[in-house]
Parts: C-alpha cells; sequence; structure tokens
C-alpha cells in the first residue's frame, strides 16, 4: 500500500476517505469561503448528475443553485423530476429546486454539464457564449483545439488555453473546460509519474468496465448478467487519442500530443461501480520493478492541489496483494477519488505490467469534475454573476 496512505482495516477494506488528514499539514489547509461560487448543474437527473448535486451537498467551496434538464422535467422539482439511483436522500439543498430547461440564463456563476452528448454540444457553447465557465463531464469538446482535457493532478498546466479558447471563439467571460472519458481518468493518473520517471513508448490496456458506466437504464440484465460484452461504442477510439492530449503539452499556442503508442481493448462486465484496467508498458528508461513501484508510492500533488477540497495528496493507492485490487474491496478508495494499483510485475512483451481501479463515476466522473472546478475557483476563473449585473445595473443608473 501506498506509503502515505491509511492502513487496511480488518476486513480488507481501505478506507472510503484516503489521505484526509494531510490537508491539516503545513502548507495543506482548505478553509471554507466567506461566499461560496453559485453552481448549477446540466443534465442533473441522470446518473452522472446526481453524483454532482450529491457531491455539492455541503461542498465548502460550492452552493447549489440551479438544476436544469430536459423539457420532459422542466418545471418539476428536482424530488419529483429525478428518478434517485444513490444510497441516501436527495440532499435537503436540492430537493426544492425547480428544473429549469437548457436556456443559459441560470442564477449562478458557473455550471456543471452532466448532459448527454446527444445535447452537449450545443448546450455548452450557449452557456459559454452566454458568460458561463462550463465545467464538462461530456464527450463532445474534449478533443477541442482549445479546450482543456483536465486531470489536475496531470496537466493544470493546460488551463492556460483559456484565454486563447475565449479569444478564438467570441467568448467573453464563459469558456469550456472538461474531464476525460471514465476509462481514461484512472489510466492517465497512473501513466503520470511513470511518464515523469521514466518516459512512455508504448502501452497495451484491457478494460473491465462496470455497468454504471452505461448510464441508466443502461445495458439489458439477458445481455450482462453472467456475461461479458466485449464491445463499448467509442470506447477504444477515446482510450486511444484522449491520453495523447493530456500527457501532452500546451506550448502557448496549442495542444501537442504526447506522441505515445496506446491500444486498447473495452469490455463491459457485471460489476456495478469501478472500471478494472489490466495495463502493460513499455518505458524510454530502463527501470528496476522497486523503482516502478516507488515512482507510483511516491507520486504526489504540490500544495496548490492538495488544498482542494476534493483532492487527495497521493491519488495513487498501491497494493501488496496479489489479488488486488477488486471492485468490491477497492472502489471508493480515497472517497472513490484514488487510482488503486496492484500486480506490477515484469511484462515479457513490454517492461512492466499492473492493474489499476478507479471508480467510474467518481474519479471518472462527478468526482473528476469537481475537482476541476475547485482548481479553476482557486486559479481566479470563475467571477460572480451577481456582482456583473450589478456593475451593469449601476453603469446604465449613471
Amino acid at each position: 500500500m501506498s506509503v502515505d496512505s491509511a492502513q487496511q482495516d480488518s476486513n480488507g477494506q481501505i478506507p472510503l476517505r484516503q489521505n484526509t488528514a494531510d490537508k491539516g499539514l503545513p502548507g495543506y489547509s482548505v478553509k471554507p469561503l466567506e461566499k461560496k461560487w453559485r453552481a448549477g448543474v446540466l443534465g442533473a437527473t441522470g446518473l452522472v448528475g446526481q453524483r454532482i448535486v450529491k457531491l455539492l451537498c455541503d461542498h465548502p467551496w460550492f452552493e447549489l443553485t440551479e438544476v436544469a434538464a430536459s423539457e420532459r422535467s422542466s418545471g418539476k422539482c428536482y424530488s419529483e423530476a429525478v428518478c434517485w439511483h444513490l444510497d441516501g436522500p436527495i440532499p435537503a439543498n436540492a430537493r426544492d429546486l425547480i428544473v429549469k430547461g437548457l436556456d443559459p440564463t441560470l442564477d449562478c456563476d458557473f455550471v456543471f454539464s452532466a448532459l448527454d452528448s446527444s445535447v452537449a454540444g450545443s448546450a455548452e457553447e450557449d452557456f459559454a457564449r452566454a458568460g458561463y465557465p462550463v465545467v464538462s463531464n461530456a464527450k463532445n469538446h474534449r478533443m477541442d483545439a482549445y479546450v482543456p482535457l483536465l486531470i489536475p493532478e496531470v496537466n493544470a498546466a493546460h488551463l492556460e488555453a483559456i484565454p486563447i479558447q475565449q479569444k478564438k471563439c467570441g467568448y467573453d467571460r464563459g469558456f469550456i473546460v472538461t474531464n476525460p472519458n471514465c476509462s481514461t481518468a484512472g489510466l492517465v493518473l497512473v501513466l503520470k509519474p511513470l511518464a515523469d520517471a521514466f518516459g512512455l513508448e508504448k502501452v497495451f490496456v484491457v478494460t473491465l468496465q462496470a455497468v454504471s458506466g452505461a448510464g441508466y437504464p443502461g445495458v439489458a440484465t439477458l445481455d450482462i448478467q453472467g456475461n461479458v460484452i466485449p464491445f463499448i461504442s467509442g470506447e477504444e477510439e477515446k482510450m486511444e487519442t484522449e491520453p495523447q492530449k493530456l500527457l501532452g503539452k500546451w506550448d502557448g499556442s496549442r495542444f501537442v500530443d504526447a506522441g505515445v503508442g496506446l491500444t486498447a481493448h473495452c469490455n463491459r462486465v457485471p460489476v456495478l461501480d469501478g472500471h478494472l484496467e489490466c495495463v502493460s508498458i513499455g518505458l524510454k528508461k530502463i527501470a528496476s520493478l522497486r523503482e516502478v513501484q516507488e515512482a507510483l508510492r511516491t507520486f504526489e500533488v504540490d500544495a496548490e492541489l492538495a488544498a482542494l477540497p476534493s483532492a487527495l495528496r497521493h491519488p495513487i493507492v498501491v497494493l501488496d496483494e496479489e489479488n488486488r485490487p477488486q471492485p468490491r474491496r477497492d472502489v471508493d478508495a480515497g472517497a472513490g477519488m484514488a487510482a488503486v494499483v496492484g500486480r506490477v510485475r515484469e511484462c515479457p512483451l513490454l517492461d512492466v505490467k499492473l492493474t489499476l481501479l478507479s471508480h467510474n463515476l467518481v474519479r471518472g466522473a462527478a468526482g473528476a469534475a469537481v475537482l476541476n472546478a475547485e482548481l479553476l475557483a482557486a486559479r481566479g476563473f470563475f467571477k460572480s454573476r451577481v456582482d456583473q449585473s450589478q456593475s451593469v445595473e449601476e453603469s446604465v443608473s449613471k
């Protein structure tokens, strides 16, 4: 296990909130703001939207003020419009909110987008054009030329593209930032320290992906029960392209791909939550297994990132047991924000192989979006729309 992680309990479980104590160390502090940023959630009735709504409950920096969805739900109370699938009740701060449509007139400072890709593309552009920062989970704009595809622990510097995006797209205060595909998220988080320490040449990955990744109602029971489906539409293409942008560089005018040889085989399996990935990696520099394990165990984010409410100081947990990680036991490590690695061993075809697990709806979706929003807030990318409207009114009255 990671040298900075809590020990497993008597049942072999990893504590749900790993590294929380690190927030109290010198240089790592999370303080509630005097005034919270007001957040809206587009696609709030869907599975990822529900996760975001739940994560915003009692968030120290963000206050949920608006929920939006399709016309079918518009005008209803959130508690009436949503078919709640998560453990526990609907958060009290969301129950009585009126579901709005996708018109960019919401009373909030920024929006999360958990919209289906069939509507996300144009809707997100409309909100960005109207001055809203858009923190998106949808696939539509991930590979756009000036849109950051963001994992804060991996490529926070890519936020430097936002002013160029605003200029090129004609946005004023608005912009779009995306998080990657759910299976890409865990993979790239684990590849990052290896890329930094040894360089990457080739990556071969086979995924075993949970049914919750297909949304609701998702895969038909008779198709998935007692079965494995060796195809997920568009998934392999995402896994082969998104890491190139994530691990690449922003050179001040464009994103430069990492140039890693990468191939993926994606499978749907009858597991509720958690994407398990079997990965073989070719390194540019010769490294021993001990050096590889040490690079993973000691991967640490800087003080700025560690101070974010959803961040883990050590976001990679390394287990020594030969039969771990397992979705049932390990998916909630670090409140679902950790990538759990096991079975680090030599690969006869490439250099090293390992197994990793990440929570597809937290690290791979809702939690990733919230962490991205926290970094944007910390770096001053959010502006109060209340202050904007007041300044406009004052200038008019003069």
